[in-house]
């Protein structure tokens, strides 16, 4: 039997966090937008929810509960219904956090999860996207060269590395031979450059930078998994689920928008929301958030069975990315000329959901 019905500690997730997100979040969403910052106090909050820590074993320093992915995919939405920016900030330690709980050997585990359980916010990023076109994550131009016996060089160029700027270690994506693998590589690395903050055009507050990998020496033992390696795919299926779970808590912040804007806003004698075009393109809106809920669903699910998830999470993805977008652009139609001024936040979710669509290795469930 299928269920689609919610546990009772999801339920108490889903109003614990749709709570936070309209008292915390939603409130400083544009100030954040506009300043290309999150304040310190922010982070440090949400750090203290305990959505990372709590979710690594006791024995590294964490709180011990068991990961729920499908639990962490309504979280997100949850939040990202009140901002996507802030959303994935607040999410974004658990990228680094999860991985290494998930395909880090031993001594990986004993070495950074500790560090993930302390009281001040602390974080660590993944390294996936680069700066080319058509590019593709099991794909990277970004290689690690066996250099004997003892370890690895790697060489090229990451993009779109979140929190970049404060991040005291980074898993790096790179091609070794007909393979790809996942490197951890300290901030602090001989031949590694951290760019200044980009520019980008959408979670403008969530700052990113690009790194520049010459020659970056790692030892054998930083490779993600150590000796057994690591699949990296997975790490990808988890990013591409939790980036589904934010587009649609943005697609439904459009939604639930656009629909009392329409009943408000008369034109010719009656409310726009009694016009056909209207009402039909926000009833398509509706079943497209549905069914993006239901493909992000589904991905976080077979994470939570342990049963490969690839296909469903590029399905997931390439849908959620394509129709998030769709409903993003029709909420900005249905507001007309107002979708376009900073007076209504239809604009920044339109940015934000663009931005969105494109992103990779950002944070995971």
């Amino acid at each position: 039997m299928i269920s689609f019905g919610m546990t009772e500690e999801q339920e108490l997730v889903r109003d614990g966090m749709r709570e936070f997100a309209a008292d915390a979040i939603r409130p400083i969403a544009r100030e954040c937008d506009e300043n290309s910052a999150i304040p310190d106090e922010f982070l440090q909050g949400i750090w203290e929810l305990g959505l990372t820590s709590t979710q690594i074993p006791e024995q590294y320093g964490g709180g011990g509960e068991d990961r729920s992915p499908v639990t962490n995919a309504i979280l997100l939405e949850e939040l990202a219904h009140g901002d996507a920016t802030l959303a994935v900030a607040a999410l974004a330690p658990s990228a680094f956090a999860n991985a290494v709980v998930d395909q880090g050997s031993e001594e990986q585990k004993q070495k950074y999860l500790p560090l993930f359980g302390g009281e001040k916010f602390h974080v660590g990023s993944l390294a996936v996207l680069e700066p080319r076109p058509v590019a593709d994550a099991m794909l990277p131009r970004t290689v690690a060269e066996p250099k004997g016996g003892d370890g690895f060089v790697l060489s090229g160029v990451k993009s779109f590395v979140a929190f970049g700027d404060r991040a005291s270690h980074f898993i790096v994506v790179a091609r070794t031979g007909e393979n790809v693998e996942a490197f951890v590589v300290a901030r602090d690395a001989s031949g590694l450059t951290i760019s200044e903050p980009e520019l980008n055009m959408g979670l403008k507050g969530l700052t990113t930078v690009s790194l520049e990998l010459e020659r970056v020496e790692v030892a054998a033992a930083d490779r993600l998994g150590g000796e057994a390696g690591c699949d990296v795919r997975r790490l990808l299926d988890s990013s591409r689920a939790a980036l589904c779970a934010v587009q649609v808590g943005v697609a439904r912040a459009v939604l639930e928008y656009c629909v009392p804007y329409a009943k408000d806003r008369v034109a010719f004698d009656e409310p726009i929301s009694k016009k056909q075009s209207i009402a039909f393109r926000l009833s398509d809106m509706h079943i497209e958030i549905e069914a993006m809920r239901l493909l992000s669903w589904k991905t976080a699910s077979l994470l939570e069975q342990g049963i490969d998830a690839t296909k469903a999470a590029q399905l997931a993805r390439g849908y959620v990315a394509e129709k998030g977008l769709w409903i993003a652009d029709n909420g900005i139609q249905v507001l007309g000329g107002h979708g376009f001024i900073r007076e209504h936040p239809v604009e920044m979710w339109f940015r934000n959901a663009r931005t969105l669509g494109v992103l990779e290795g950002t944070i995971g469930l």
